[in-house]
Parts: structure tokens; sequence; C-alpha cells
């Protein structure tokens, strides 16, 4: 995977990883598909279905991660749908069952922002952890 890519996407599936319910088989993307200004990868999802995300090599690190989360985002939220769960990611602390965050580059960092407070939630690749659900356990009489 070409550098700038991995760099972006590494706190973007830091993100993926300790707070959506589901996470994304990650490939390679085919260089003749994005050409000499962009580098890609596919996201695939459990059922099988894929989306293509990429960076615009060259430009600023910070811009590539925005960018990418706002991808992992779109690919989330589909990936959630079709797995039957509640498809909002991710979930905005300040409104629970309300809206997403928004990815954005502002202040030369890369972070999550409640769309309604403008409200930075945390940088991105620093999201918390979802707590897992609660296990039930089965006792035989």
């Amino acid at each position: 995977m070409h550098e700038e890519l991995a760099a972006a996407l590494e706190p973007v599936c830091r993100d993926l990883r300790t707070n959506c319910a589901v996470y994304p088989d990650i490939r390679e993307g085919s260089p003749e598909l994005y050409g000499e200004v962009l580098e890609g990868a596919m996201f695939y999802g459990p059922d099988g279905s894929g989306q293509g995300v990429s960076v615009v090599l060259g430009a600023d690190p910070v811009a590539q991660t925005a960018r990418l989360a706002d991808q992992a985002q779109e690919w989330a939220v589909e990936a959630l749908w079709s797995a039957g769960l509640p498809a909002v990611w991710p979930h905005c602390p300040l409104h629970p069952d309300s809206h997403p965050l928004t990815a954005e580059e502002k202040n030369g960092q890369a972070a999550w922002f409640c769309p309604r407070t403008g409200e930075l939630i945390a940088l991105i690749g620093e999201l918390p952890a979802i707590a897992p659900a609660p296990e039930t356990s089965r006792r035989n009489p």
C-alpha cells in the first residue's frame, strides 16, 4: 500500500476498530483505477459489498486523513445498514441517537466535530472505544 495512503488510513482504521460495530476488509486498489494523482484502496463489508477510498497524493496529510475519515464514514453507514444495525457512525456523544459526527480539517488537525454545535469531539484516531454489548448468560436449570 502506498505510504501516504497507509499513513492517512491508520488513524481512521483505529477509530473503526474501537468505535464501529463493523470493520472493513481493506484491499489495495488497482493503480489503473486511480491514476497518478490518487492512491486508493477498497473497503469490503461483511456482506461482500465494496467501496473505494482514496487520497490525493502530495496533499496535506491532515487533509488526507480527514478525507479518508469522511469516505470511511460513508462505507460504515452502508455496512451497518446492511448488517441490520443503526446506520450512524460515529455517534455524536452530545446528541445521542440523533446524528453522526462530521470529519473535518480545522486548525491543522483532522478531527470529528458535532455538526450542530461545531464542537470538537475527538481527533481522528482517538475516538473512545464503544462498550461491547453485555453478554447474557444462560444457565441450565
